[in-house]
């Protein structure tokens, strides 16, 4: 079977790997048998396998009645509630998407509510004015700031376009099953709706309908996607030494108990970019608390080796690299021969542009090695449903067992209310009283 592999040689020592083993193993029986902390989140655990053929029946009608009905669809939404189907619609799209002419059945997906930008809000609406559009509202409780101020002129510009009723029509409201302020209004309106399911975080949700549903507007495969989540759920239940999930999360934990504080996912191809920033809330939230964590950042090579390569390539060495490396390109491209050969390159020509990116990702690798900087590579197949569903659970699983070996409760995030806090007694939120006046006094 054709799957993800994980190659660990240029990464922390044999004999370090081998000794965190047996705790690599304890901590996958944590996560399968869910007896440890923030064990009432372990859902998406064998979220793949439990997805029946009616539920993504009903997500792709769904889909497709939007697809029919919109030019455009905004999915409003914020971290893993927009960062997941953001990652595998890009790495799946035509890289010029967005410049394409529009087609009947094929509207272009917007994302909104991931920010409080002012402009980018005001120059949406315009963007809209004139479009048939639809709305994808992503949120358990609906109060999240972010998306509920998007979520109310989005809402009301749509209604104002079209009316209520047809506008209602037109907005799948993605929530939790009995509570909370967007299934109050869903139900009121009667806006199509599916659930968030309560055990499985924000952050690990992307093969949920907050994932799936955008995707599936977008024009892609979400069976062939679950399917390959599918493999790899059954893949890695395995505690022998063929699980990647034990592979990579026993080597980034040896390489930080070595003293390597930051991990950069690297990739080659330019639309993974998306698939770091998902990773990087993925490791970033549940591993960074308790004064403990890897920092998670992200780089897209060959591109960033012109901004970033001097500092990973010499500067302090706290770092270690996680590359993503795609095995097959969807298209080929050929290097022209040229007569006059002004800028040297008839050296590869008739050569493929992936022949040149992949020794250019191989000439990196072992100069950073040489560098100090050690490596963990990760092979995908090809950008493909099949393979991102491989490569999203290994993420997920791999990053449940990595925080239990550090110590922590891998799904919690107890720091992310720190600004909420702040941000609404400043703007003096109804029930902040005290806090308001405790940080005007702070900030005379």
């Amino acid at each position: 079977m054709k799957k993800i592999t994980v190659n660990t040689a240029d990464a922390a020592c044999p004999c370090k790997l081998s000794a965190l083993a047996p705790e690599a193993v304890a901590a996958l029986h944590t996560v399968e048998q869910a007896t440890g902390a923030g064990n009432d989140f372990l859902g998406w655990v064998n979220l793949p396998s439990s997805i029946s053929e009616a539920e993504l029946a009903d997500i792709n009608a769904t889909a497709e009645s939007l697809r029919r009905d919109c030019e455009v669809v905004v999915a409003i939404g914020i971290g893993g509630s927009y960062l997941g189907a953001k990652a595998v619609i890009e790495a799946l799209d035509n890289a010029f998407a967005a410049y394409l002419p529009a087609q009947a059945g094929a509207p272009k997906v917007l994302f909104a509510g991931q920010n409080i930008g002012e402009d980018y809000l005001a120059e949406l609406s315009s963007f809209l004015a004139d479009k048939k559009f639809g709305i994808i509202v992503i949120s358990k409780s609906g109060t999240t700031t972010e998306p509920a101020i998007a979520f109310r002129i989005l809402k009301e510009q749509l209604e104002r376009q079209l009316g209520k009723a047809e506008a209602s029509r037109r907005i799948v409201a993605i929530t939790d099953e009995k509570r909370g302020a967007l299934r109050t209004l869903a139900t009121s309106e009667g806006y199509k709706t599916f659930i968030i399911p309560d055990n499985v975080g924000g952050r690990f949700s992307v093969l949920t309908p907050v994932g799936l549903l955008p995707i599936a507007v977008a024009g892609h495969d979400i069976k062939a996607l679950v399917a390959g989540a599918v493999e790899m759920e059954e893949l890695t239940r395995s505690t022998g030494e063929d699980n990647p999930c034990l592979q990579y999360a026993e080597a980034r934990n040896a390489l930080y108990r070595d003293g390597k504080k930051i991990e950069i996912l690297v990739n080659y191809n330019p639309k993974l970019h998306f698939f770091g920033e998902w990773w990087k809330q993925l490791y970033g939230e549940s591993e960074g608390k308790d004064g403990k964590g890897i920092f998670p950042a992200a780089v897209d090579f060959s591109t960033d080796l012109h901004s970033m390569g001097q500092w990973i390539q010499e500067g302090e060495r706290t770092i270690f690299e996680t590359v993503i490396s795609v095995e097959e390109s969807a298209h080929t491209t050929i290097i022209p021969s040229d007569n006059d050969n002004l800028d040297g390159l008839n050296y590869i020509a008739g050569k493929r542009v992936d022949q040149v990116n992949k020794m250019a990702e191989l000439g990196t690798r072992l100069a950073h090695v040489d560098g100090g900087v050690p490596n963990i590579r990760i092979s995908l197949p090809a950008l493909e449903e099949r393979w991102l569903g491989q490569l999203i659970y290994f993420f997920e699983k791999a990053c449940g067992i990595s925080g239990y070996m550090l110590g922590v409760n891998p799904f919690n995030q107890p720091g992310v209310e720190a600004y909420k806090k702040n941000m609404f007694a400043l703007l003096a939120k109804p029930g902040y009283e005290a806090e308001t006046e405790a940080i005007q006094a702070r900030l005379k």
